[in-house]
């Protein structure tokens, strides 16, 4: 039967949508304790788009697991939702009824919406069932996913609503919950907090507080008599950010865009000269901003500023690499320690003459020195300078420019001792004194902002500016909640485990969170619906709300009131009228919770994983907090980023249509761990394709030749156990490696080290196997059809399609229906395991003296080592891995002291031998006969060389030596001769 995928994977989809496959409810196994249920999860995709490869594999990980408990015996429930909180749907719509070309594109041509559909989606929810039923549904069906569809809903669910006013009643309730000014992502386009979720560009970006420094000088325009606004007989301030506020002495001028806009603004009661961009985000940061005029940067070359510290005054120059986007577009230069400034004032002083057009004198530019300001191990007295010319840096173009910074910046903050000038400070690191001394200076010197590490972008393309705004926020920060969810962390099953210590950092820096929305889909703030909860905080406890999803269903919406949720979750005793129906459901939520295993990416902890476990360890029992979290990489396309926006993606439908769901499972499984990078290339997959047509085909042959002849059966074994040879029970024990090894990877959620063991590496086996046995007998018949229907209960949980056709056509059960195989210690044979891996060795061996001395040889002959030599092996398992010491056993033996140095060499090849084992191979290697291994392999060598095959010990009485090689013999490298 040829292998026709798309055929047989829909006879299966078929199969289990009719039969409610995996549909989990407690009374499947009603006695089952909690060691007895799996409970997986994987966060809930958000429709705002088409589902693409790289979702396939998010979700395909944690079904193999799933499938995998399954036939271990467990009830499993995987369920599924989806997530449309929020905006980038709503902006998605709106885009979407302007006519937007880009967003035509994309869903016309990327996601393949059909034309007559695109009105349909012209609402949000409309938009977003469109993805949800033709895209993630379609797709995870097509894909085999193992999920219990009763539980599916959508977080805009009116029930699912009341769930959620629970959970943040509660929190408000226990003082998690506060009212405040906090910093947020603000959207200026969207004029509305927003998001990680929300975010095109700078999902990882981080508040960072900046120090201004308040130099101060003349503005454009000062003293002006129609000037409005505040006046300030210091000048007005020329606020400059640095995150390194002790490089203020090191000041040697100022810079701004000549081309960019510039403002005089009233800040707070004072006048500031910023940039028109910074004016903005001052006013977003809850400072009273009065804008009074606008000039170009232009106007402010050539005029000078005082520092606040040294108070000295400094030349303010142009700059094209001043981004007045940046902090506050006016920059402060400190060339003798920053690389960039050292550079950047090196080209300045080459054309200073350039800027006489701003009436700057040249020499005045040509006279700015740097200035140091603190001494450091390996640099000299000029850090910047230092460094510059060690990366053979030469222009603000380097890209070692960026490098050379950095370790500079690192080096001086942890090894940078200030200079004297610095007062009390001086003679201390910058890392012991850099936070005093920004105090020590705050007020009339120094000042702070808030800024991004990096430039954010919304989905919607708006800016994304930090603002501080009267907010509802949670408090993370709280020390009490921070312990519970540290506690969790180090209960939880990390995987992989160097992944534990970014929970913590995460817990560590997390402040207040803020919590809501101005608008969007999703669940209204319980005491002020003029506010919707904000994605990342209506997706921590929905995992709890699967468990009840079919069931809620029959309660009328008016009943989910907060005492409903308390008595489902904390039982009879929270309230004083217990409802019934709460307290049933709490009983299908005991039987499931905790989840188990929860898959997610790895660019989720410092958000959405974290705040996971924040929730759970506040609102529920520690019994019922999650049990372990596996996080996954992110997937490329032949080498590069995926991208909607761009159509740099492959739909999952279409990937299946060409080869079929098992090939796609298999590659996203077998491709890399899951929490490392992974890339779809479609050469692999074309690879992947040809080997599972190739294990397919094979399998048929087996099936199509049926048991053999006396009686055996697949499920039992030969009548006579006899009937297995040597290389049979070879070849079982293997299995028994495989088994062993495919399971531990499972219990770790190592998808490519499982595929690896249970697929390829066995094929290998296999493929020496047909070598080197006799097909023909009963006992190869048998042991290739044990193989064969192991390996599918091994492969089930990732080709499930391919395994549970070739399994029931086999045994007459689908391999998901049967055992997870166990370990058969009495088919284990590492004795014969070694003895094999000598042929092979040997067969090697052979073929290279034929190719090496160009012979095709009518007899092979064969020389094991003499017995006196591995009696210098054998020195090695008693003195072990020394040569001196291996030297000391054998000399003390009169008979190999005779020998002198050839026992000498005997010793050395006997050491280097023994480290490629452990001491447990050793010994059997030393207890296995050689020349009987050699010669019941004889007729397997005589087939593959088609030659005459004669095995000697090298000072055997009989032996034929013409070529004198057999001396040469060593233990398990026997000499070789062909003639």
């Amino acid at each position: 039967m040829e292998y026709e995928p798309q055929e047989l994977e829909e006879r299966w989809r078929q199969r289990w949508a009719e039969e409610g496959r995996y549909e989990a409810d407690p009374a499947d196994q009603p006695d089952a304790g909690d060691e007895e249920t799996t409970f997986v999860t994987v966060p809930y995709p958000y429709p705002s788009g088409g589902m693409h490869i790289g979702h396939a594999r998010t979700y395909t990980v944690p079904d193999a697991y799933a499938r995998y408990r399954r036939q271990r015996g467990d009830n499993v429930l995987f369920p599924m939702a989806w997530h449309v909180t929020g905006t980038p749907i709503v902006g998605a719509v709106e885009r979407l009824q302007k006519g937007e070309e880009e967003q035509l594109s994309v869903l016309r041509d990327t996601y393949n919406v059909p034309e007559k559909r695109l009105e349909e989606m012209e609402t949000p929810m409309g938009f977003a069932e469109y993805f949800i039923e033709e895209h993630y549904k379609k797709g995870m069906q097509s894909l085999g996913l193992s999920i219990d569809w009763r539980r599916e809903f959508t977080t805009n669910d009116e029930r699912y609503s009341k769930f959620i006013t629970w959970q943040y009643e509660t929190l408000r309730e226990r003082g998690l919950l506060e009212k405040g000014l906090h910093p947020v992502n603000y959207c200026t386009n969207e004029e509305q907090p927003v998001t990680t979720h929300d975010l095109l560009e700078g999902e990882e970006a981080e508040f960072q507080e900046y120090t201004l420094i308040r130099f101060r000088g003349q503005s454009p325009g000062e003293g002006d008599a129609d000037r409005a606004g505040a006046s300030d007989e210091q000048g007005a301030v020329f606020p400059m950010a640095t995150l390194r506020p002790e490089t203020v002495r090191g000041v040697t001028n100022a810079y701004v865009d000549p081309e960019a806009t510039y403002v005089r603004a009233t800040v707070d009661g004072e006048t500031w000269v910023i940039s028109a961009d910074a004016a903005e985000k001052f006013d977003l940061q809850d400072r009273d901003v009065d804008v009074e005029t606008e000039f170009d940067g232009a106007d402010l070359v050539g005029s000078t500023v005082e520092n606040p510290v040294t108070d000295e005054e400094v030349l303010v120059l142009p700059a094209g690499f001043v981004d007045a986007d940046n902090a506050t577009g006016v920059v402060m230069s400190v060339p003798a320690h920053s690389p960039d400034d050292y550079v950047a004032l090196q080209e300045l002083n080459e054309r200073a003459d350039e800027l006489t057009e701003y009436g700057i004198d040249p020499g005045a530019v040509r006279a700015i020195e740097p200035i140091p300001i603190l001494s450091i191990e390996g640099y000299g007295e000029i850090p910047a300078k230092s460094a510059v010319e060690e990366h053979g840096i030469t222009s603000t173009d380097d890209p070692a420019l960026e490098e050379a910074t950095n370790d500079l910046y690192n080096a001086e903050f942890h090894a940078g001792v200030l200079n004297d000038e610095y007062g009390e400070f001086a003679g201390e690191v910058v890392e012991d004194v850099r936070d005093s001394y920004r105090e020590h200076h705050t007020g009339d010197a120094f000042d702070t902002m808030q800024e991004f590490s990096e430039e954010v972008i919304c989905r919607c393309g708006g800016d994304v500016e930090v603002a501080y705004q009267e907010t509802w926020f949670l408090r993370y920060n709280d020390e009490a909640w921070m312990e519970k969810t540290k506690r969790a962390i180090a209960n939880l099953d990390a995987i992989p485990e160097n992944t534990r210590g970014e929970y913590t950092h995460t817990v560590d820096w997390l402040n207040e969170w803020p919590c809501i929305r101005n608008y969007g889909l999703g669940t209204r703030l319980p005491w002020d619906d003029e506010f919707v909860i904000e994605p990342l905080s209506d997706s921590t406890i929905y995992m709890s709300y699967y468990t009840v999803a079919p069931h809620i269903q029959d309660v009328p919406v008016e009943d989910l009131d907060r005492e409903f949720f308390d008595t489902m979750f904390y039982g009879e005793s929270a309230v004083d009228d217990p409802d019934e129906t709460a307290l049933e459901l709490g009983e299908e939520w005991d039987y499931w919770y905790p989840v188990d295993y929860r898959f997610s990416g790895n660019d989720l902890i410092s958000n959405h994983l974290t705040f996971y476990l924040y929730h759970h360890a506040e609102l529920f029992p520690e019994a019922k907090w999650p049990g372990g979290i596996v996080v996954m990489g992110m997937g490329l396309l032949e080498g590069q980023k995926m991208s909607s926006s761009k159509g740099h993606v492959v739909l999952p439908g279409e990937a299946i249509s060409e080869y079929g769901a098992d090939t796609v499972r298999f590659f996203l499984l077998n491709a890399s761990e899951p929490w490392q990078d992974y890339d779809w290339r479609e050469a692999a997959v074309e690879s992947v394709n040809d080997q599972l047509r190739r294990f397919h085909n094979r399998g048929q042959e087996l099936i199509e030749e049926g048991p053999p002849a006396k009686g055996a059966d697949v499920d039992g074994e030969p009548a006579d156990r006899e009937a297995l040879n040597s290389v049979d029970r070879w070849l079982l024990s293997k299995l028994q490696n495989a088994i062993a090894e495919t399971t531990d990877a499972m219990e770790r959620s190592e998808t490519r080290t499982a595929t690896q063991t249970a697929f390829y590496g066995f094929e290998e086996h296999l493929k020496w196997y047909r070598r080197r046995a006799d097909l023909e007998r009963p006992g190869a018949r048998w042991t290739l059809r044990h193989v064969l229907e192991t390996r599918l209960r091994l492969l089930a949980p990732f080709i499930p399609f391919l395994a549970n056709e070739l399994h029931e056509q086999l045994s007459g059960t689908s391999a998901e229906e049967a055992p997870w195989p166990e370990v058969d210690e009495e088919l284990r044979a590492p004795g014969l395991e070694l003895e094999q891996a000598r042929v092979e060795t040997l067969v090697g061996d052979i073929h290279e003296v034929a190719d090496v001395t160009d012979t095709d040889p009518e007899t092979v002959r064969v020389y094991v080592a003499a017995d006196w030599k591995r009696s210098v092996f054998e020195a090695v398992e008693e003195a072990g891995a020394d040569v001196g010491a291996v030297m000391s056993e054998v000399m003390s033996d009169p008979e190999l002291r005779e020998k002198g140095n050839r026992v000498n060499d005997l010793a050395q090849d006997a050491v280097e031998f023994a480290r490629n084992y452990d001491e447990e191979e050793l010994s059997r290697l030393l207890e296995m006969d050689e020349k009987a291994a050699y010669e019941n392999a004889a007729p397997f060598l005589a087939r593959e060389f088609d030659a005459d095959v004669e095995v000697y010990t090298e000072d055997d009485e009989d032996v034929v030596d013409p070529a004198d090689r057999a001396g040469n013999a060593i233990p398990f490298r026997p000499a070789i001769y062909l003639e």
